[in-house]
């Protein structure tokens, strides 16, 4: 294969990947990913890194510690997924996606051995940044879980510390239909004698991180018991302020283990996520008058913050954008949402989508809703419909805002 486009139509179409496909690409071992990275050499364990899991906010955690260690002049990994435009996205350097040569040849030195193992989408693209990042020799990567913790591909390094930001219900499937079954599969990311921070608990989950910690010897941070100063950020949606505090105190962990970070690193860091690190989709304001903000939130939790922020926004009339893809319930994320909005369901463009047929089945009479084939289809309609001081929120799935953004 010898360009980009070519490479990423193999990945996409000739390996699983749950993003788009569901469950079916999920393996319940590390085996795949461990005999791929010892084939490799073992790249995880050529540099440092920080874990983060959690329900939501794990990505914009670890956008946010990325930031403060760029600022304090360190040169930073950092692999998160899903990517929104380019596979790239999920392995940069200080802000840089992953060069398209590498990719290519990456997948071409290593195609034989890819196929033969049946390696899955995530556990390639884990491996191949875990690659990228050592033979770059960066100082410190920041290692985003993909889903769960326990049996996650990510769940192979040997961090300085873990960071758990929360706990919701998503991927029942896989993790378990309570908060419990889901913090005891986050909590596999514990590892022996490596400091945990945990960003929020509830009452059914804090005794299981207390517990796991203690089975591993491993100091314990429960950010919401800490009284943290008031940091700003670029990222404006108030639920990112949990997460300012939680990558704060991870911060101030990794400092009191001697990585030279200030104060001073910290607080312009939190300001310069975007900058420094190109996240977008969080509360993604894509233009004003009228105002069109994009959002990744995708589970009842997530989408409870949206809420929140769309309740605190000055608008005359919300139009949504929504499409969702196929192991949602819909429902229930409606009803999180003004019922007297003006709603433009579409379907993204993967193979889990929602078919607009089965959206029509789920949603509610009493809605005002209009359903088109595109993303593009729906958000053009909901512009020619709104007025100058109308918003416009475009979300449901992350696939939906990788179309937009």
């Amino acid at each position: 294969m010898k360009n980009y486009n070519e490479v990423e139509q193999w990945l996409f179409q000739k390996l699983p990947m749950f993003q788009r496909v569901g469950a079916t690409a999920y393996k319940a071992n590390l085996d795949n990913i461990i005999n791929f990275c010892k084939y490799l050499g073992n790249p995880q364990d050529q540099f440092k890194t920080i874990h983060v899991a959690g329900t939501n906010g794990k990505g914009s955690t670890s956008h946010m510690m990325a930031s403060v260690l760029q600022e304090a002049g360190y040169k930073v990994g950092l692999h998160t997924s899903p990517h929104l435009k380019h596979f790239g996205e999920r392995s940069r350097i200080n802000g840089q996606n992953m060069p398209d040569v590498f990719i290519i040849d990456f997948v071409n030195q290593h195609k034989e051995y890819i196929e033969n193992s049946a390696a899955s989408f995530f556990e390639v693209a884990v491996t191949m940044g875990f690659a990228y990042f050592a033979k770059q020799k960066v100082d410190i990567a920041v290692i985003e879980t993909g889903l769960g913790g326990r049996l996650d591909s990510t769940n192979i390094i040997h961090p300085e510390i873990s960071v758990i930001t929360n706990i919701g219900i998503d991927h029942v499937s896989i993790l378990g239909d309570n908060v419990k079954d889901i913090a005891k599969e986050k909590a596999g990311i514990i590892k022996e004698n490596i400091p945990i921070v945990i960003g929020e608990y509830l009452p059914e989950t804090k005794d299981i991180f207390k517990s796991t910690a203690e089975e591993k010897n491993a100091q314990i941070y429960f950010v919401q018991d800490l009284n943290l100063p008031g940091y700003e950020s670029d990222l404006k949606g108030i639920y990112q302020r949990k997460n300012v505090k939680t990558a704060a105190q991870s911060l101030r962990v990794l400092k009191d283990l001697g990585w030279k970070i200030t104060e001073e690193n910290i607080i312009d860091g939190l300001k310069k996520v975007v900058e420094n690190t190109q996240l977008r989709g969080r509360w993604d304001v894509l233009q004003q008058s009228p105002l069109i903000v994009a959002d990744t939130a995708h589970n009842p939790d997530g989408i409870n913050q949206v809420k929140a922020q769309i309740a605190a926004t000055k608008y005359d009339q919300l139009h949504m954008v929504l499409g969702f893809v196929n192991d949602k319930d819909v429902n229930s994320i409606l009803s999180q949402f003004p019922q007297d909005a003006q709603y433009y369901f579409c379907a993204p463009n993967v193979p889990r989508k929602l078919e607009i047929d089965q959206l029509k089945e789920v949603v509610s009479s009493d809605l005002n809703a209009a359903y088109y084939t595109s993303v593009q289809e729906a958000l053009n309609a909901a512009k020619k419909s709104a007025k100058q001081d109308d918003m416009i929120y475009v979300g449901g799935s992350t696939f939906v805002v990788a179309e937009v953004v």
